[in-house]
């Protein structure tokens, strides 16, 4: 008897920002940089390059991954994995698109559990979206 796989779920979120893409890119992998899931980590390991891992702990909840697509400035895409995944492998894709002047900033989350803990990842990516919409535009705009 075979197992059936469970049924996921996908996420997609965008943001635009007024900066051009290679600089968007470059800021969602720096953990120095304010409003990114990487700078509010309380322990961080992170190889931003095809095959490097990461290691995110924050707030007492860990999260791991393995890069498998960094082409500056367009794409970035790893695998997310984390109780909330119920240890499963998840995709996390971010495109950065320019649109006029600035980047359309795109992240599709897939293959998440059809449940509270999968929905939930919709909740923490908005708020990091939304802070690194904050600080960077707010970073822009002091140039």
């Amino acid at each position: 008897m075979t197992k059936s796989p469970a049924k996921t779920i996908e996420i997609k979120l965008e943001r635009t920002i007024a900066a051009p893409p290679l600089e968007v890119h470059d800021a969602w992998l720096d953990p120095k940089v304010p409003g990114n899931p990487w700078h509010e980590a309380d322990k961080l390991l992170l190889t931003p390059k095809v095959d490097g891992f990461f290691y995110w702990l924050i707030q007492g909840t860990a999260h791991y991954g393995r890069f498998t697509h960094v082409e500056r400035p367009g794409r970035i895409q790893h695998t997310w994995v984390s109780p909330n995944t119920l240890g499963e492998e998840s995709m996390v894709t971010v495109t950065f698109d320019k649109q006029g002047s600035g980047t359309l900033m795109t992240l599709v989350h897939s293959g998440l559990p059809d449940n509270d803990k999968g929905k939930g990842h919709e909740g923490g990516w908005n708020y990091f979206l939304g802070n690194f919409t904050k600080q960077y535009e707010g970073a822009s705009a002091q140039r």
